[in-house]
């Protein structure tokens, strides 16, 4: 997959989630078994959506970068991020705090860590 593909699906994926934790807290996350039970909770996820939209926003805007080196660092970067979301959300899993969907937020990251990891190794092999 071409970097700019790559970059924008991950683009797309950041946005959508930034929009509906923005929108729709209390919908979404009861599905992974964390209640939003006060202006806090709401909040927070809200607040949330700042970091993933702004993901979203370094994706679609560097996207079509060509310099090799600044391309290498951003796929590191998204990587990084993703492995995050792994470890963040796995240890929520084993804490008992994400039950029911919860199980997806983990694997969603990983996959998306794997293709990070192999846009990366790709990117590496071609200069």
């Amino acid at each position: 997959m071409s970097n700019r593909t790559f970059l924008t699906l991950h683009g797309i994926i950041y946005a959508a989630f930034a929009i509906v934790l923005f929108m729709l807290p209390e919908t979404v996350w009861p599905l992974y078994g964390v209640k939003i039970n006060d202006q806090y909770a709401f909040f927070l996820s809200q607040h949330t959506s700042i970091f993933l939209g702004g993901l979203a926003a370094v994706s679609f805007l560097l996207r079509d970068i060509e310099h090799t080196p600044t391309q290498i660092q951003l796929l590191k970067a998204l990587l990084i991020t993703n492995l995050l979301g792994v470890l963040i959300t796995g240890y929520a899993g084993v804490l008992g705090i994400f039950t029911g969907f919860g199980w997806s937020d983990p694997a969603f990251f990983a996959t998306l860590t794997a293709l990070s990891l192999v846009q990366l190794k790709k990117q590496a092999t071609q200069h």
